[in-house]
């Protein structure tokens, strides 16, 4: 799982659920003119509430999360986690309208009249608003670009290594040794170095076409990376919060290079941050 990958409207939905935990263990209602020291009881005590309020309400938000994290959409009878997870938060929402409209069932006839009946508790509309922010949040992510901005920013890269440098180390390094005054030009070679040899230099490097230079960058969202001869299907899946190698530009289009060596074509560079 890659925790890079999630996005403000995955923060939300998080946010959202932390605050249902919270409203679960508040009254479930109240009465009108009940002493102060009265124990009513929490959404927990209610059994319709706390399946289909508070329990439905966490599970679709772990859902949305789960399936946004992972490397690859996991399906459940034909559907992503993600949709499953998006149906548990508004089917939350819409039982939480239902409970603080009529918090105790029947009407709130009690006997009374319905001034006398209970009313919604602090914790029922605090879960009302949780439910209704979660069910926003998982529905309008795929729809609304300011959500899909990465949560946490990526990483910015490491300067690589030159090739064949060796670790630094001091006095006590395993293996360490004194660095070694190089030879001006046209002076006498080092110790073990063949007399008459001259040390390599450095290979030079082939200029891009068009004067393109390879560059570090980070998608905003999860994008295909498709194959370099055209085909439909996509070889690898580019997720935020990770840097891949742009090796060659084809027009707008990107050639990317993954961690593990893949080379292919990213289609969609809009958004794209350059490291």
């Amino acid at each position: 799982m890659n925790i890079r990958s999630l996005t403000r409207g995955d923060g939300v939905v998080i946010g959202a659920a932390v605050l249902l935990f919270i409203a679960s263990f508040l009254d479930n209602y109240s009465y009108n003119g009940a002493p102060s020291g009265l124990d009513l009881p929490s959404l927990w005590a209610s059994g319709p509430v706390l399946l289909s309020v508070v329990l439905a309400g966490i599970i679709g938000a772990a859902l949305v999360v789960v399936a946004r994290a992972m490397p690859e959409p996991r399906k459940v009878v034909g559907l992503d986690l993600g949709q499953f997870g998006v149906a548990f938060t508004v089917f939350a929402a819409w039982s939480a309208l239902g409970n603080v409209i009529d918090p105790a069932g029947g009407g709130n006839n009690f006997g009374g009249s319905s001034s006398d009946g209970p009313s919604a508790g602090t914790g029922l509309i605090l879960a009302l608003i949780a439910t209704l922010v979660m069910a926003g949040a998982a529905v309008a992510t795929p729809l609304v670009p300011a959500l899909q901005a990465a949560l946490m920013p990526a990483p910015k890269p490491q300067a690589p290594q030159p090739y064949g440098a060796q670790p630094q180390g001091g006095y006590g390094y395993p293996g360490a040794q004194a660095p070694q005054p190089q030879a001006p030009y046209g002076g006498q070679p080092q110790q073990g170095q063949p007399f008459g040899q001259q040390p390599p230099a450095p290979a030079p490097q082939q200029p891009s076409s068009g004067g393109f230079s390879p560059f570090w960058f980070a998608v905003p969202a999860a994008r295909p990376l498709f194959a370099e001869d055209g085909s439909p299907a996509p070889i690898a899946e580019l997720a935020p919060g990770t840097w891949y190698l742009a090796v060659e530009q084809r027009g707008a289009q990107l050639v990317a290079q993954t961690q593990d060596g893949r080379r292919g074509v990213l289609q969609d560079t809009s958004g794209i941050q350059r490291g």
